[in-house]
Order: C-alpha cells, then structure tokens, then sequence
C-alpha cells in the first residue's frame, strides 16, 4: 500500500527551486493502460514522477514494472493513512504535489466523469480540485464506436472550456481488433508534448 505523505513533505518553500518538474501520472480503464509503464519511464528520465491508477486500470498495469521511484497510488490509499482531522487528504495532498497532470489513458468513463463533474475515486477527486493555471493534459483511449458517440464530443468541448489539453487520439487497430479511430497516443507523443510546452515557474507546485 502506498504512503501517504504530506504536502510539507513535498512542496518546496518559496525560495526554493526544484531541479525537476513534478509530474502526476494517471492511468483510468482502457487496455490501453498496458502502456503506462512505458509512460511512467519516460517522464521519470525528466521529471520527478508520482502516478495514480483507477480499480479498473489495474487490470492491465503491473505495479511492479513502474520505474524504481515511482510511487502508485489507487482508490484504496486515499483514507488508508487518515486517522483524524488535520490529517492530510491524499487527492489534495497530490493536487498540491504536481506541476502537471496528465491521464493517460483517459477512458470513455472517467471523460464522461469529469465532464460532469464526478469525483467518486482517487483520479476524479485530483481533477475535481485541479488548479487550471497548472498543466492538465488527456489522452482518449477507447473503441471507434464510443470515440464517434455524439456524448464524446460533447464532453471533451467541456473539458476543453475548463483549460485541459487534449492529445489527440490515433486511427490504427485496436485491441479489440476493429480498425478506426480512439486508440490512445504513443506515450513517445505524450511525453514529447508535454515536455515541450513545459514552462518552469519560479515556484512549483505552490498551488
């Protein structure tokens, strides 16, 4: 089980200056989640990582492969170490931790979620207290026929209005084995765009 941490463990004071950005990574149900280990490798060569997983991402990601370092937190840690008031609460702790989000992959589920507002597990609950003046980027993963429901549309432009970053889905095979688009990024993409609109403020993760 992971350890939860205060953010006075994590946030730097104002003088202070981290060497690297703090990245949160996210991964929700899609088999494109097989993938997350490749993600978590290649921003932990950049940046200071911590990842987040929903129940059913589980499914296809082995926390034993992520890189050394790279702490994962599930549903189940979020009130595992609280104890009493004044306690910190992980998905806030988390939310004040990270420079940049990023969900990768995002699922038809968890876009329908925060399209309207749900928080009803560790991921949805970091999102729902976001501070939009910080980087929060999605990457869609799922089959042809839900990426081309009208529902999807809908709720990547509400998304949108809140100031997160989509990165576009891709047309190839999916797992299923039909061809079109809503398979998820490459995560070379993923990394690659994120790292280069990645601005350094004088004081991260101070939100």
């Amino acid at each position: 089980m992971a350890k939860v941490e205060s953010s006075s463990d994590n946030v730097m004071h104002d003088h202070e200056q981290p060497v690297k950005p703090r990245i949160l990574l996210a991964a929700s149900g899609s088999v494109a989640a097989i993938k997350f280990e490749s993600l978590c490798r290649s921003f932990s060569e950049w940046a200071e990582v911590r990842a987040v997983s929903t129940k059913s991402s589980l499914h296809f990601l082995d926390e034993a492969s992520l890189p050394r370092g790279v702490t994962l937190y599930t549903d189940d840690d979020e009130w595992s170490s609280w104890k009493k008031i004044g306690d910190g609460v992980l998905h806030i702790e988390l939310r004040k931790w990270a420079d940049i989000m990023v969900i990768a992959p995002l699922s038809a589920n968890t876009l329908a979620k925060i399209a309207g507002g749900l928080c009803d597990n560790l991921l949805t609950c970091i999102v729902r207290a976001w501070d939009y003046s910080k980087p929060l980027y999605v990457a869609p993963a799922m089959n042809t026929f839900m990426w081309n429901n009208p529902l999807t549309k809908r709720h990547l432009e509400a998304i949108g209005e809140l100031g997160i970053t989509l990165i576009p889905s891709i047309t190839k095979r999916l797992a299923c084995g039909d061809y079109g688009n809503g398979a998820m990024a490459e995560p070379s993409v993923i990394y690659t765009t994120v790292r280069l609109a990645y601005k350094p403020s004088p004081v991260n993760g101070s939100g």
